[in-house]
């Protein structure tokens, strides 16, 4: 393939990596006019240690599928913005506690009806029952694909 020739639309990396682009920009469009500036991978740690609060640096990275590097960063981010806190794992001086302050539970809260209510925009054109199927089929190559 020559470097003039476009990519096919039918490759699904392509694809995806399109439809991932494209939701990314409903996502921080919406939430800059929610009042914040919170990433995805921001969001899905704040979401992730509402559930599991005081998790380690290690386990929020395995639970938002990112490596230790990167969410060395993200925490980082948080913690500036006063969102999160850390400190010294009682069970392992290695190891980094991390939590939400009252802060960033009252972001999560304000922001969490904002990224539900957006799954459905960042989908557009699919009907109830194509929706159900794609998040099935999406779901299903993800865990065969982590199962490799």
């Amino acid at each position: 393939m020559s470097d003039d020739q476009p990519i096919s639309p039918t490759l699904p990396g392509h694809l995806i990596r399109r439809l991932h682009q494209l939701s990314t920009q409903i996502f921080a469009q919406r939430i800059k006019d929610a009042g914040s500036d919170l990433t995805p991978v921001q969001f899905a740690a704040l979401d992730a240690l509402a559930a599991r609060p005081g998790i380690d640096q290690a386990r929020l990275a395995e639970m938002i599928a990112k490596d230790r590097a990167t969410i060395g960063g993200v925490v980082d981010r948080l913690e500036q913005k006063g969102l999160i806190s850390r400190e010294v794992s009682p069970e392992d001086k290695r190891a980094r506690v991390v939590r939400l302050t009252p802060q960033g539970q009252a972001t999560l809260s304000h922001l969490l009806p904002v990224v539900q209510e957006l799954q459905r925009d960042i989908l557009p054109g699919l009907s109830a029952a194509e929706y159900d199927q794609f998040l099935a089929l999406v779901g299903k190559a993800t865990r065969a694909a982590e199962a490799n």
